[in-house]
């Protein structure tokens, strides 16, 4: 895996094979980045980066100059590998919390700007994780949540949902919270 752009453009991050990852493919997150790049000054918002395996994802909103990056995972190894490649890529702004993200959702009280699910594709109730973001608000007004996930996966009943873009085997769902200011 690559960072795709920023400081550190082309910059190649090994992970151990024993680690329980599937990184999300350089061509998706370099469209990814391409989308979130027409929506928002990366200096200027908070990212949450959940099931964040490899911390693909961290490093490319850091690399982008994101300020404010915190990456949630349960396991141990992968916090531990986030931590170490963001010290060596002098990465400041992420931050690691080894949590259940099922349990972090109902109980975190920060709102982001951008939020990432990266969840393994053959885990069950990815609709809580998406549910709660938004009842325990978790997304800010005009934010977006993006749900990485296989093919045969559909969120487009649930509430929220804006659009579903695909690059090869890489599915994203966005889910949008607008909400009208009253004056």
């Amino acid at each position: 895996m690559r960072i795709v752009s920023g400081t550190h453009k082309s910059k190649r991050i090994y992970a151990p094979k024993n680690l329980p990852v599937r990184p999300t493919t350089d061509m998706a997150k370099e469209s990814l980045f391409n989308i979130l790049n027409n929506d928002y000054y990366f200096d200027e918002i908070r990212v949450l980066d959940l099931f964040s395996g490899t911390g693909n994802i961290s490093y490319e909103f850091a690399s982008r100059g994101t300020q404010q990056i915190l990456s949630v995972d349960q396991n141990l190894n992968c916090i531990r590998f986030i931590q170490k490649t963001a010290e060596e890529l002098g990465f400041k702004a992420i931050t690691t919390l080894k949590a259940d993200v099922f349990e972090f959702v109902t109980k975190h009280k920060q709102e982001y700007d951008v939020i990432f699910a990266d969840a393994p594709y053959d885990i069950e109730g990815l609709e809580s994780v998406i549910e709660n973001i938004f009842k325990h608000d978790l997304l800010a007004n005009n934010g977006v949540l993006i749900l990485e996930h296989p093919k045969e996966q559909d969120f487009s009943e649930l509430p929220n949902y804006k659009n579903k873009r695909r690059y090869g085997n890489v599915n994203f769902s966005f889910f949008e919270r607008n909400e009208e200011v009253e004056n």
